[in-house]
């Protein structure tokens, strides 16, 4: 065993490995100060909850507490590691400020109260706007981070039984844009490729996805990789010096907002050498080539290298490695999800894959990103704009299945349009519409674009604003009735991370005082609002989550995410279980459409597709006229300017993401000393070009601005690009003095404070990086940014001190094995 201080060394010690190698196992573990492993009473098993990447791991319980986590060797994931958040972000849980009892709003002041006294209020009001207006004034507005069982259940209640389209998750935010973008290519969600393809790529090219700080476990998978015999190539697309561009063999750092006029620059250099092209796999397994032939033949990679600002050489040297590599793997995340033209640019990766025919083999596969640790379940369940089961709203025969499953009435499930997305949900908040708001897990006070507006829609008298969570939040703070809620460690469920990866988490512990699991809520609500099925039964007849498990199994019987293989016996076995897991299936699936198969004919599609431009949906005659055989669809898109650009008073583009100690609005991870330590406070970056024409220096106090508001903090001048200014989005107000924020007598701290009400018409996910911003020096600084020095934010400016956990940011690590045949 060695002890390393994983805050300084986030992706652990080297575990060198070769293309088609078994990566080896290392097991971490944490365990509180003074805990050995003989002190433990018991390991009770889990996966992560503070990223998408679903590591597995075994809780530490001592007595009644939660003590420490270890990796799980055996898992098909993460091979034992587990990254800071796993290692650290456990102490949340135990934090003393948790809710524990419900609060309810009486005379402007929230105040505790019974859950009778809390359920009533909420019941009361909900069938008062069912007789006055119908399902159109209750909107629910849920997470990426319950469990499988919580989404199935909600989405049952929404959808099957109050009938209400307004149901929505915060993966709207991170990750709608890569279930669009599969839509668009494949007719169906669903990640094509696995982790494994890591082992055996030789070219790995992440588009927009600084995975060494979203996906910790998996960049160490590839930095073992990087570390052994015949590496691969690595590509990089992102505009900050992140630990992934420092380590790829190209970077290329656009210009925000231009990445779908990227993405044609490269797919006309590939295009344009024949022999780059799997001509043979194109014409059996897709439609769609000649458009885009036809799209990218006037687009070479000196047009878009002006529109981008990168050397075309580099351009070209980026296309090469993509066009010449025989085992290509690209994952895509927020640098595209989050920025203009999305899902156009996302679909392009795609039509990569698709023109060299690398798909379903060892090596060959696309990883569209989570960012969250169950957004999948979110989709599959039918709680982030889609049916439960990938069925298709625009299907009646979908419908009549589903409403088959759940037995009620077709008509009873909303179809008349796509399930509203919380941007248009938010609309319809604040022209008065929806007057029931209930937010399950998620903080959009913070996280959620002009945040201004946001605030004075949630404050609203006319909205009942319900906030189940198990911190008082910035959101929770608004509410008129806020639900305690139980956390990881002290509930039971399922989720699914983004190479279809199925654990169980089982519960550790008793959460504290009165707050319970998010199922039991919903239970709870079903049970006194009465909803009940065609024959009178119980509309929600499961009782616990091993229940409502077997029953979203019979829900995904035939769909393409099936789980009727799967159980709860099986999930307590050596690994998780990649879905679908069915007869034909039985052990589980790595890579989808390995027989050139797509879930895409007309019948069983979950999408027919939207225009990439309007955003409008192609209509089920044009779908089966482009696609009667159901092939994977090349969808070209042509390149459009940002809608934000920069000016004379706002010369500089705003990005905002994620660093790699916190995760979303820092309710669980700043609760966390050794997470919280490594970074602080919020600050932005900026380049030594920009810095040095605005006067500024490392750690002086400077104020963005952009035609929303304004946000101090101290200066990182570091590699980023010329013209570009980035901030951390997870900092708000609830760990600062009441009135402190900009709506009190405060200064603007969140980033969300300075983004703009803007989506992409495919995915409906909103653009935070492309904002119009001014940066100005207000005063010298007492010392550098509170930035990590490990990550992105890595200084330029000498003698900064390292970011380091010290004792209590060291973990053990087991000593590695050998690599062996994969």
């Amino acid at each position: 065993m060695t002890r390393v201080d994983r805050i300084a060394e986030p992706w652990g010690t080297r575990t060198p490995y070769a293309a088609g190698q078994a990566w080896p196992v290392r097991v971490d573990t944490h365990l509180e100060d003074g805990v050995h492993e003989e002190d433990v009473d018991r390991w009770v098993r889990s996966a992560s909850i503070l990223h998408s990447n679903g590591d597995a791991m075994d809780i530490a319980v001592r007595g009644s507490r939660i003590v420490g986590v270890r990796g799980r060797a055996t898992d098909r994931v993460n091979h034992g590691r587990l990254g800071p958040k796993d290692l650290f972000g456990w102490q949340a849980g135990a934090s003393p400020d948790r809710l524990t009892e419900p609060l309810v709003r009486e005379g402007g002041e929230l105040v505790p109260a019974s859950w009778d006294t809390a359920m009533d209020r909420i019941v009361a009001r909900t069938r008062e706007l069912l007789e006055e207006q119908g399902p159109s004034a209750l909107g629910f507005y849920t997470t990426g981070q319950l469990f499988l069982e919580e989404y199935y259940t909600l989405a049952v209640i929404a959808h099957g039984g109050l009938g209400t389209n307004h149901l929505d998750g915060n993966t709207r935010l991170c990750t709608a844009t890569a279930a669009a973008a599969l839509k668009e290519s494949f007719a169906c969600d669903g990640q094509p490729g696995s982790y494994a393809d890591i082992d055996h790529a030789d070219t790995i090219a992440l588009f927009g996805h600084n995975m060494a700080e979203t996906q910790t476990v998996l960049w160490a998978r590839v930095l073992d990789r990087l570390a052994g015999p015949n590496p691969p190539a690595v590509v990089c697309v992102d505009p900050r010096s992140t630990p992934v561009a420092r380590a790829a063999t190209v970077h290329l750092a656009p210009r925000p907002g231009t990445n779908m006029a990227l993405m044609n620059g490269l797919l006309h250099e590939i295009l344009a050498h024949d022999d780059w092209v799997d001509h043979d796999y194109v014409a059996r397994h897709t439609v769609g080539f000649d458009e885009l032939a036809a799209q990218v033949r006037d687009f070479p990679p000196e047009r878009a290298a002006e529109i981008c600002d990168v050397p075309a050489a580099r351009l070209r040297e980026a296309a090469h490695l993509l066009g010449t590599s025989r085992r290509l793997l690209s994952t895509v995340l927020q640098g595209f999800y989050q920025s203009h033209q999305a899902t156009a640019a996302a679909v392009q990766v795609n039509n990569v894959h698709l023109v060299r025919g690398m798909l379903g083999r060892p090596g060959c596969g696309i990883l569209q990103m989570n960012g969250q640790p169950t957004a999948q379940n979110t989709r599959e369940c039918g709680a982030d704009g889609d049916l439960p089961g990938f069925r298709n709203w625009h299907n009646e025969d979908h419908v009549a299945d589903l409403a088959r499953v759940w037995n009620v009435e077709p008509l009873q499930i909303p179809h008349y349009a796509p399930p509203t997305h919380v941007m248009q949900l938010m609309r319809y908040v604040e022209e008065g519409s929806v007057r029931m708001l209930w937010v399950t897990g998620t903080n959009p006070a913070v996280s959620l674009p002009e945040l201004a507006r946001v605030r004075s829609i949630l404050s609203q008298e006319r909205l009942l604003l319900v906030v189940q969570d198990p911190f008082l939040s910035e959101t929770a703070q608004l509410a008129d009735v806020v639900l305690p809620a139980a956390t990881w460690g002290e509930k039971t469920g399922t989720f699914t991370n983004a190479d279809r990866t199925v654990h169980l988490s089982e519960k550790a512990v008793e959460p504290p005082g009165d707050a319970r699991p998010d199922l039991d809520v919903f239970l709870d609500y079903a049970r006194r609002m009465d909803l009940r099925d065609r024959d009178g039964d119980p509309l929600v007849g499961w009782h616990d989550a091993e229940s409502a498990f077997e029953a979203w199994k019979e829900c995904s019987r035939g769909r393409p995410c099936d789980y009727t293989g799967i159980t709860y016996d099986r999930l307590r076995g050596d690994s998780g279980i990649q879905w679908p897991c069915d007869d034909a299936h039985p052990d589980g699936t790595e890579r989808l459409y390995a027989d050139g198969r797509f879930f895409a004919a007309p019948a069983e599609c979950e999408s027919y597709g939207r225009d990439l431009v309007t955003g409008a949906p192609w209509e089920p005659e044009a779908y089966r006229a482009l696609n009667p055989e159901g092939r994977a669809v090349i969808k070209a898109a042509p390149y459009l300017p940002p809608h934000e650009p920069p000016d004379d008073d706002h010369p500089l583009v705003l990005i905002t993401g994620r660093t790699l100690y916190h995760f979303h609005t820092r309710t669980k991870t700043a609760r966390a000393p050794q997470l919280e330590a490594a970074a602080p406070e919020v600050w932005v970056e900026v380049s030594e070009a920009d810095a040095a024409a605005h006067g500024i220096a490392e750690g002086d106090l400077v104020e963005v601005t952009t035609r929303r508001g304004s946000v101090r903090a101290a200066a990182r001048v570091c590699d980023i690009r010329d013209g570009v200014v980035f901030l951390p989005f997870h900092y708000g107000y609830w760990d600062r003095p009441s009135g402190s924020g900009p709506d009190g007598d405060g200064e603007g701290r969140a980033a969300n404070e300075l983004t703009l009400t803007d989506w992409d018409p495919a995915s409906k996910q909103p653009l935070y990086k492309t904002a119009a911003a001014r940066i100005q020096r207000l005063a010298a600084g007492r010392g550098p940014a509170p930035a990590p020095t490990t990550t992105a934010s890595a200084p330029l400016t000498p003698g900064v001190p390292a970011t380091r956990g010290g004792p209590a940011g060291g973990a053990e690590e087991s000593s590695p094995t050998g690599g062996g045949e994969a």
